[in-house]
């Protein structure tokens, strides 16, 4: 697979990645704007206008004109908001991209955002967030980057506050969009059976005229931990829902893929070691699995797991003690494991490649939040080279007892009885 960039007088970035077998296309614009660029008087104010997007334009001036558009073709249609990008996507036949690109550019451009469609928008929001809250197994995801990057952006959920929700204005949408959708924060991708001279004329022709102007920008994470911490959201649930990890890197250091081929060893897939341990061995829970996640300027590497309430003492130990043997080399990694780790990440990329709305997002957030796109044999190969001394290091490295973290939802009144767990 291999892509082709282009870079406008504006600023604004196209990618095509040519996929000649396919008979469908998707075309993205992907914005680096997302929640940590919020501040406490608009926080989930990038995740409401993603909702706002399809609400209507001039040209297009409903909902339902715009949905009834694309459903007309057959086509997909779709947004998702980030903590560092906001993506917006139609997925059709490939003979109907220059109409996705119409639609998704006058979405960009000409939203009315109706405050009669705002104040509507504000309810499904608010229903939204209470689903989230209502389901610990998304919500601990939330909850436990809370306790890592604490009363900051990062550390804020994506959709927001309630009470901020409901005070969003049609004038704070405008002064949102004036300070990040500038076309150099975004860029445009075509993926699928396109032809890259008609998307590269299409994208000059939709979005060539729009003005270019400076952006805002975050500020960097920089916290320091210097204890473990640990949270506890209390909650009645059948099920305890803990997520224990460390602080890690950016997206950009060298330790990323010796991370995640560690995370795939500690809990990838149904072989890794804390699935056998937590779920096989002992039937503590159902769903266990290990994640190494960045951003620009901070990363982690977090388990997360679904447990018996009266068991989550035993696994949250279980857990903690399968980090110490790789740390302390207590039961070293071998290299039969190590191989099945690498061809485990290598699979699930190239099954989520599968189809052209995720090669669209694959390339789009690489051309907006690193330094350079790689193409996924370049990133195979990036796997390919990790050893187990480099596991064994980066192991050594951030599982450190006063970078611990550990996040639970339950029904428990005290995380108290919890901290005699945070040792390693």
């Amino acid at each position: 697979m291999k892509f082709n960039r282009k870079v406008l007088p504006n600023g604004l970035r196209i990618l095509t990645i040519p996929m000649p077998s396919f008979e469908s296309a998707t075309v993205m614009v992907m914005v680096g704007a997302g929640s940590r660029y919020e501040t406490r008087l608009n926080s989930g104010i990038s995740h409401f206008l993603e909702h706002m997007a399809f609400k209507g334009t001039e040209k297009r001036p409903s909902a339902m004109i715009i949905s009834s558009l694309i459903d007309g073709m057959g086509g997909e249609f779709n947004a998702s908001t980030g903590k560092e990008v906001t993506a917006f996507y139609i997925k059709s036949e490939a003979s109907r991209v220059e109409l996705s690109l119409d639609v998704l550019s006058d979405m960009l451009k000409n939203s009315k955002l109706d405050p009669v469609e705002i104040q509507k928008e504000k309810g499904v929001i608010i229903e939204e967030i209470n689903m989230y809250e209502d389901s610990p197994i998304r919500d601990i995801g939330d909850v436990y980057e809370r306790l890592v990057y604490g009363d900051t952006p990062l550390g804020w959920n994506i959709a927001g506050g309630k009470d901020i929700v409901r005070q969003i204005t049609r004038e704070d949408f405008i002064s949102y969009m004036k300070s990040l959708y500038s076309p150099h924060n975004m860029t445009v991708v075509f993926a699928g059976g396109i032809d890259n001279k008609k998307a590269l004329e299409l994208v000059e022709k939709y979005l060539g005229n729009m003005t270019r102007f400076d952006t805002l920008t975050f500020n960097k994470y920089e916290g320091k931990q210097e204890k473990p911490r640990l949270f506890l959201k209390s909650k009645k649930t059948e099920q305890a829902h803990v997520a224990i990890g460390f602080k890690t890197v950016k997206n950009d250091h060298p330790d990323k893929y010796p991370l995640e081929v560690l995370a795939a060893i500690l809990g990838g897939g149904m072989s890794s070691r804390l699935f056998h341990e937590v779920r096989e061995k002992r039937g503590l829970g159902y769903y266990i699995s290990t994640n190494a996640e960045s951003y620009q300027d901070a990363g982690s590497i977090v388990t997360t797991a679904g447990v018996d309430p009266k068991k989550v003492k035993e696994a949250i130990k279980i857990v903690l003690e399968e980090h110490k043997k790789i740390k302390d080399k207590g039961l070293r990694i071998k290299n039969v494991e190590l191989k099945k780790a690498k061809e485990y990440l290598k699979g699930h990329m190239v099954l989520g490649l599968e189809n052209s709305r995720s090669v669209a997002y694959f390339y789009a957030s690489q051309e907006l939040l690193e330094e350079k796109i790689d193409n996924p044999d370049q990133i195979m190969k990036k796997l390919d080279a990790v050893t187990i001394g480099q596991i064994e290091n980066v192991a050594k490295k951030y599982f450190a007892e006063k970078g611990l973290n550990l996040a639970l939802i339950g029904n428990f009144t005290s995380g108290q009885e919890f901290e005699s767990l945070l040792k390693l």
